[in-house]
């Protein structure tokens, strides 16, 4: 039994071959630093929901998004020459705000620490 599935596999394929693409090829300046950090795939394997980060303001994600939109099509032909699929995915981009979520975290954990390094928390 394989320990992922073809899903997971065709996924992490797709991740690799858009990051590769945005490093070496993409000019597109909302898009050229952005990370790719997953790539969901639907069981049938008809759907891509690709997440992604990078620094910036909400109005920086808005442009990516847009800038994702328009390079769709150039995206999905490249992925057609390296996958060998029977069906190109429809590809989605979405912010992927879990590293967000993890600074605050951190943040909020920093705050319950006191001066001298201790916890406010005491475990007995």
């Amino acid at each position: 039994m394989r320990p992922y599935s073809r899903a997971d596999r065709v996924g992490e394929l797709i991740r690799q071959i858009i990051g590769e693409t945005l490093i070496k090829t993409i000019k597109d300046p909302r898009i050229k630093t952005v990370v790719i950090t997953e790539v969901k795939m639907s069981p049938d394997l008809k759907e891509a929901k690709v997440y992604f980060v990078l620094s910036g303001n909400k109005e920086r994600i808005k442009q990516a998004k847009d800038g994702f939109g328009q390079a769709t099509g150039f995206l999905k032909r490249i992925l057609g020459q390296e996958l060998t699929l029977r069906y190109m995915p429809k590809l989605s981009f979405f912010y992927d705000n879990s590293f967000d979520y993890g600074s605050r975290i951190e943040e909020l954990l920093k705050l319950t620490k006191t001066n001298d390094g201790s916890d406010h928390f005491q475990v007995e």
